[in-house]
């Protein structure tokens, strides 16, 4: 008679050839086999499935014999097989056995056992395989967590978010709680000492996570995020720190060394936490930091397979923190040496009233100017090189200088660009001749530049642009002013076409937006920042801080600049212009006009003294070697300045005439006189200027 033929209930001995059988298979079986009657009663069991077999479990249900955490759900499915709806095959449950500590997993295949009648007949019971696999499913978590730490870890060069990347990947999969703490000093870019690690080194918590079973927030409230603690001696923490090994801790209220650490591990062990994995943070026995790991309540403890994984995890977070750090250290150089490249204030100009922002981020090669030039003319400027890094600041300080230079020179703005072109294209030649281990190299050189020079006299502001977005204008009732600048090559580009400039007449009050290419990356850029602008009652720095408020979140990242210019003019009682004749008693009625204007400004005798000779040398070599017309300006401001215009194109030279000469002194005279002197060509001649420095910064 076959066991599906046992008249009797649970308990009925089988007999005969099925008897063999069963002895056979529930000796022999390769895994766990179990006998459940109609009411999920355990019947019989194999000596596989361990202490399952005993006499205490004979009549227990199969939820509370594998005291299962989901009971309901493991009983609803053998229901169903019960029930004629086929068989389950290799479902996974988690539980516990009553003599062996820890959660366990397990793999329950059940299969009806029908009586005589076959499935139209009452049935017998279930035959279940059970297979502890409780360590090959660790193992798999194991990897799982392992891949996770090289998935999420390495791919940010922002220590934060790569701390942060780390503990996501451990928290809930491997560990309840971690922390992870960084040495303070290596958060700022500094090289981590090398081991053991100095007690009184400062760490900063970095990161920390905890799964949702670890509610109470005391867990972690003693050292959140952001704070810093010193490592209490005699503690794991602090060996793992001096001899650069890991440590598996067992945590109990009573563990001793607990006392050292009332703020940190204490809370953490009367909470629930029984185990802990500390790891130090190493690279080529440097020490970045430590790594806290915790399992608390129900969780199985860590092991030294665990361990093993630890360590491994940490390995890749100290190196991807350690690129973190050397990125945010050339970052922070980059950025100083570009603020130290930069005008550290606001420079006053006589017409033009200016205000800048400066969005730090990856981008450190990003600049802006504003130069004060002859006859009270204002140049305004913005350029970018692209990268990040130390060498975009180098580039784009080199650039700048340059640029500067080159404004002295009274060049029109599309000569400038012209110029610098040429010197960019100099820098490219030195980069490409570098030998090849050299990584600079093959780094491709981009840059761009908008010049524009504003001439409050003429209210026109003359624009020139290379590779960059020209400048966005309001007018003062708020609308877009029109400015069409023809774009020019990139300043390294091989492209030698010429600059084309654009020149527009703009009405006292406009407001000229000169932007680096991020703030006007989407299409909308220029829409917004016009709109911003077109508030004439809010001051420049407003108005500068209302389009960062309106940019979006990913512009903020990449650094920006932003240069803003509010046009005026210059006051009439700063300005004195005479038309004169070409005589030769003319330098002598100019000495006249001069001194009487600086008098009544209020100017001291030495002042008046030395503008009257410099005044008198430049009539003179005008009417001598010049043409029609002839005129002289004085302009007051901060400086002094004096301009003699005449029509001719050809420009004087400093000599340095020989005692027996009786000529040639004139233009050293004026040289000595004068802070500055130049001269600057146009349509209609040329001027020739001097600034003179005024004591006190000059008159209110």
């Amino acid at each position: 008679m076959s066991y599906a033929e046992t008249p009797a209930g649970p308990g009925t001995p089988p007999g005969g050839l099925d008897d063999a059988l069963l002895k056979v298979l529930f000796a022999q079986s390769a895994v766990g086999l179990l006998v459940l009657d109609p009411q999920l009663r355990l019947v019989r069991a194999n000596s596989l499935v361990e202490g399952v077999g005993t006499e205490e479990y004979i009549g227990l249900r199969f939820t509370e014999a594998f005291r299962l955490d989901d009971p309901d759900g493991s009983e609803q499915l053998l229901k169903r097989v019960l029930a004629g709806e086929g068989p389950v095959r290799d479902h996974l449950v988690r539980g516990r056995l009553r003599h062996i500590p820890g959660d366990r997993i397990f793999l329950v295949s059940a299969y009806r056992l029908d009586g005589p009648d076959g499935p139209d007949g009452p049935v017998l019971g279930l035959l279940s395989a059970v297979v502890d696999v409780t360590e090959r499913e660790r193992a798999r978590d194991r990897e799982t967590a392992l891949a996770a730490v090289r998935d999420a870890v390495g791919g940010s060069l922002d220590v934060a978010a790569t701390c942060r990347a780390f503990i996501d990947a451990l928290v809930p999969g491997f560990a309840d709680l971690a922390v992870i703490e960084v040495v303070d000093e290596v958060l700022r870019g500094a090289d981590p000492p090398v081991g053991p690690l100095p007690p009184d080194t400062p760490l900063r918590r970095a990161a920390s996570g905890r799964c949702e079973a670890v509610e109470r927030d005391e867990v972690i409230r003693g050292h959140p995020v952001g704070g810093t603690r010193r490592l209490p001696p005699r503690t794991p923490y602090a060996l793992a720190a001096a001899d650069l090994r890991p440590r598996l801790v067992p945590l109990t209220a009573e563990t001793r060394w607990l006392d050292a650490d009332q703020d940190g591990s204490r809370p953490l062990a009367e909470t629930g936490a029984h185990t802990l994995i500390v790891v130090p943070l190493t690279l080529r026995g440097a020490v970045l930091g430590l790594v806290s790991l915790y399992r608390c309540g129900a969780a199985e403890p860590f092991d030294e397979e665990d361990v093993s994984l630890a360590g491994t995890a940490a390995t890749r977070a100290a190196l991807a923190i350690d690129n973190a750090r050397r990125y945010e250290r050339e970052h922070v150089i980059a950025s100083t040496v570009q603020r130290r490249l930069l005008p550290q204030a606001e420079r006053h100009q006589a017409a033009v009233e200016t205000a800048h922002v400066l969005l730090p981020g990856r981008d450190s090669g990003c600049w802006f100017d504003t130069i004060a030039l002859s006859g009270a003319r204002t140049a305004l400027v913005v350029g970018g090189v692209a990268g990040e890094g130390l060498q975009s600041a180098i580039a784009m300080g080199q650039l700048r200088t340059v640029i500067q230079a080159l404004a002295g020179l009274d060049l029109e703005p599309e000569e400038v660009l012209a110029r610098l072109k040429e010197t960019a294209d100099r820098l490219a030649h030195e980069r490409a001749a570098l030998p090849p281990s050299d990584s600079l190299q093959g780094e491709e050189l981009r840059a761009g530049c908008v010049y524009g020079v504003y001439d409050p006299f003429t209210r026109t502001c003359t624009v020139a642009r290379a590779g960059h977005p020209a400048p966005l204008i309001v007018g003062p009732d708020g609308r877009a002013v029109p400015l069409d600048v023809p774009e020019g090559a990139g300043l390294f580009d091989t492209d030698g076409a010429l600059f084309a400039p654009a020149t527009v007449t703009l009405e006292e009050g406009s407001v000229l937006a000169f932007c680096s290419a991020e703030l006007l990356a989407d299409e909308r850029a220029e829409e917004r920042i016009t709109r911003t602008l077109a508030h004439p009652g809010r001051s420049l720095q407003q108005l500068g801080d209302d389009i960062v408020y309106a940019l979006p979140d990913d512009t903020r990242s990449a650094g920006a600049a932003l240069l803003l210019a509010r046009t005026g003019t210059v006051s009439e009682h700063r300005v004195a212009t005479w038309d004169l004749a070409q005589d030769r008693t003319t330098p002598a009625t100019a000495r006249l006009l001069v001194r009487d204007r600086l008098q009544g400004w209020g100017l001291d005798e030495d002042t008046v003294d030395s503008t009257e000779l410099i005044v008198s040398e430049l009539v003179t070599n005008a009417v001598r070697y010049g043409t029609p017309p002839l005129r002289l300006r004085l302009l007051l401001d901060t400086t002094l300045t004096c301009e003699v215009h005449d029509g001719s194109t050809a420009s004087p030279h400093l000599r340095h005439a020989r005692t027996v000469d009786e000529g040639g002194r004139g233009l050293f005279i004026v040289s000595s006189l004068a802070a500055h002197w130049g001269a600057r060509h146009g349509p209609d001649g040329k001027v020739l200027w001097t600034e003179q420095d005024l004591p006190h910064g000059g008159t209110q």
